[in-house]
């Protein structure tokens, strides 16, 4: 296997990739807390965690990806006490619109999706644990985290606990604790909240002992990766690792990838800002599922990105040029023969896209490889120096691409309809080929009306015809 890196944010440092079990790479990454519809701030680590496992299982590795959907919190009881429901009344809408979401843009299913209202007993064993070995206090029906006892707190995100004041703010807990340092593992209910009975007592998990207690339920007290938005390294990231290896006395993970925030006006996109698109909000206004998907890859994890409309525009046409090439290299016909120059530039790309890809999944770099091939491989055509032969080196080297970034498909349309999003004028694929087939047929009877009003027919429903000097015809959406 090829050496693949990763910025590891537990040690600070670029370091290679070697598994717990060779050829296997067990993951865990944080999913959303479904109190309200996913942003693209939040897709953004999602696209990075789908291109990490998706390059990872490239390379040969078996991939075990786990994403947990936090659907308990307090924001998610006080909202659904609101709205006079059940907890699971109120997060069901949010996770399938979550995963209907995950289908837009190509995400891929990891290998389990917990609810972390499914795993109240993993998470009360795990209490259990802590506190037997002395972690743990409780204070008026909730239980705490002793940060004190755990010397190591501090190591992922490089904090310096004696700069933290008393009563500062360190957790989203919003109970009285002996130290503001410490963080909720249990909480006891409030009057009206919905609550489990457990051995501990009535109450709800905090938010940190979920995480732990269903990554090492299905993943093994030491994982490969964890992977989340930078936001999460502290505390949420941080006192996993307190509570999980306190309890094994083993490393919780080993390599911690955390992506960087996407910007808006040089902010962070986040829901208490009020600055933030959700992924429905963009299909509204026109743009493509493939279009954004393509920005949110294009950027490399470890790098801030400001999102625009402008720039999401410009993905759009970079996206138009991979599928306009993709199409004609199906399409054209080419003199039979070989051209070895067209052959050796395929597989000097691929090298350098792969290459890219294993430093840290560098995705700016490989997809400039791409694009530089399909330069070339653009000129070679309009020269005519383009080889039957080639065909299938090219097209397997976009094969290799779209297996990672996923966007050479143009279902985008039919992806929304059959969804019941977006724009719901405009013909199904199907029936585009078809009119497409018969203005052909046209053409070659010379009824050159008949060709021009099936054109316009297009042209009205949304379809632009390109017809190409060997005599084929390109079409894509408005």
């Amino acid at each position: 296997m090829r050496e693949i890196l990763f910025h590891n944010t537990l040690t600070s440092k670029t370091e290679p990739f070697v598994p717990l079990h060779a050829g296997e790479a067990r993951i865990y990454t944080c999913g959303p807390t479904v109190y309200n519809f996913a942003h693209i701030g939040n897709y953004r680590t999602f696209v990075f965690q789908d291109v990490l496992r998706r390059f990872l299982r490239s390379q040969g590795y078996r991939v075990n990806q786990v994403m947990n959907l936090t659907d308990v919190d307090d924001r998610i009881i006080e909202r659904a006490a609101a709205a006079h429901v059940s907890i699971r009344e109120f997060t069901d809408p949010y996770i399938q619109a979550f995963l209907q979401d995950r289908e837009i843009l190509h995400l891929e299913k990891p290998e389990r999706l917990p609810r972390a209202t499914g795993h109240i007993n993993e998470m009360v064993r795990l209490i259990e644990t802590l506190t037997a070995k002395g972690y743990t206090y409780e204070k008026d029906g909730s239980i705490y985290f002793r940060i004190a006892k755990f010397p190591r707190y501090g190591q992922l995100s490089k904090i310096d606990l004696s700069g933290i004041q008393a009563g500062a703010r360190v957790d989203v807990d919003r109970y009285d604790k002996a130290d503001a340092r410490d963080f909720a593992l249990w909480k006891a209910p409030k009057p009206g909240e919905e609550f489990w009975t457990t051995p501990i007592g009535k109450g709800r998990p905090g938010w940190h002992i979920e995480c732990s207690a269903m990554a090492m339920l299905y993943l093994g007290e030491t994982i490969d990766i964890h992977s989340g938005g930078i936001d999460l390294a502290f505390p949420h990231h941080e006192n996993e690792i307190a509570q999980s290896e306190a309890a094994t006395g083993k490393t919780f993970a080993r390599y911690w990838l955390h992506a960087e925030h996407l910007l808006v006006d040089s902010e962070k996109m986040s829901k208490s800002l009020g600055n933030f698109s959700t992924l429905r909000d963009l299909l509204k206004e026109g743009y493509k599922p493939s279009s954004l998907r393509f920005l949110l890859a294009s950027v490399p994890y470890g790098t801030q990105l400001n999102f625009t409309l402008e720039g999401l525009q410009q993905a759009a046409s970079s996206v138009e040029r991979l599928r306009t090439f993709a199409d004609r290299l199906a399409r054209a016909e080419f003199p039979a023969g070989t051209n070895p120059a067209i052959a050796q530039a395929a597989a000097n790309a691929m090298e350098k896209f792969e290459a890219a890809l294993a430093n840290d999944l560098n995705t700016a770099q490989a997809l400039a490889a791409v694009f530089d091939l399909l330069r070339e491989a653009n000129i070679a055509m309009d020269r005519g120096e383009f080889r039957q032969n080639e065909r299938a080196a090219v097209g397997d080297a976009f094969k290799k691409v779209d297996a990672i970034f996923a966007v050479l498909t143009n279902d985008d349309a039919e992806l929304m309809r059959t969804l019941g999003l977006g724009r719901p004028e405009g013909p199904a694929d199907a029936e585009i080929e078809a009119l497409v087939a018969k203005r052909q047929e046209a053409r070659k009877r010379r009824d050159f009306k008949e060709a021009d009003r099936i054109r316009k027919e297009l042209s009205d429903r949304g379809i632009i015809l390109e017809d190409t000097s060997d005599g084929g015809i390109r079409w894509k959406r408005k």
